[in-house]
């Protein structure tokens, strides 16, 4: 049975409009707004949307603001076909949407290409921000990329694989978890991208890797690394060790721009390690998030 998205998400989604003079017309940002307080933003990767963070909100609601958005091309937000998906522009549209709902400062989860989007609002911002919290993610350039997820940035032959049989998210869907998905996680991961069309954003998404320095995103990767320096925020890394893409490799460049922050790895732990590790992650956050520090991370 078809799962359409706004079925999977157990939240009831706003829109944010985002004017762009390159657009004839205003893009919608779809996003979960829930709870009051203290606000934790929410930044999801390739191919998930704001439904990965379902238990993170269910959990902090109570406690705090918790705000979880879909990138364009993602989710329910708006999937132009001929959008310009760059990592500079999803950072643009990230400050759009905070300075929309009016955030004064906000702690933040980072997964995947939301490590790269996150940071490069952090690093324009660091007194915006209050604490991070950063799952099996990068912000720094690398070209160690597996071989299944360079065949996805071939031309052609990666826009077929992505957009014709959703190879990417289909993979994704049994490989970025250690323990399996329950049957409706899965169809709610999938639920978006049910055709050629809704599976834009995870195409250009891998096409915006970076390997070389003429890439549309290479200098804005570089301009992030560069300028984590600046952030002074308390930070946190949750890692899944079964990660086989962010691998501790990644985890290690990390904690050496970051030696005092937090760092908890989770032996059993895959890419979507919030499915894998559901409660152990959510007891570490709240730990994390919980405590009155103002020590630097570096």
């Amino acid at each position: 049975m078809h799962l359409n998205a706004k079925e999977a998400l157990p939240f009831k989604p706003k829109s944010f409009l985002l004017n762009q003079q390159s657009e004839p017309k205003a893009l919608k940002l779809n996003y979960i707004d829930e709870g009051k307080g203290d606000v934790l933003i929410c930044v999801h990767g390739n191919p998930t949307w704001s439904f990965y963070f379902r238990n993170v909100v269910k959990h902090f609601r109570s406690k705090m603001r918790v705000i979880a958005l879909d990138h364009l091309g993602c989710g329910l937000s708006d999937r132009p076909q001929d959008y310009e998906y760059s990592l500079h522009n999803h950072i643009q549209n990230f400050e759009a949407l905070i300075d929309g709902l009016k955030v004064k400062k906000a702690s933040l989860l980072l997964h995947d290409w939301g490590g790269a989007i996150g940071m490069g609002y952090a690093v324009k911002h660091p007194e915006k921000i209050d604490k991070i919290t950063v799952m099996n993610s990068a912000a720094f350039l690398s070209r160690d990329i597996p071989k299944r997820i360079s065949i996805c940035k071939t031309p052609v032959l990666g826009e077929m694989l992505m957009r014709r049989f959703n190879a990417f998210a289909l993979a994704a869907a049994y490989m970025a978890t250690s323990k399996g998905l329950d049957p409706q996680v899965k169809k709610g991961l999938l639920a978006p991208y049910d055709n050629y069309k809704n599976r834009i954003g995870i195409a250009r998404f891998v096409q915006d890797i970076p390997y070389f320095s003429n890439h549309t995103s290479y200098k804005t990767i570089q301009t992030i690394e560069q300028g984590l320096k600046n952030i002074r925020s308390p930070m946190q890394f949750l890692w899944g060790a079964q990660d086989f893409c962010f691998h501790k490799g990644f985890l290690e460049r990390w904690k050496n721009l970051f030696p005092n922050a937090e760092s908890i790895v989770f032996p059993e732990g895959g890419h979507y390690l919030l499915e894998d590790e559901t409660q152990e992650v959510l007891a570490a956050m709240e730990r994390f998030l919980s405590k009155d520090e103002h020590r630097r991370t570096h």
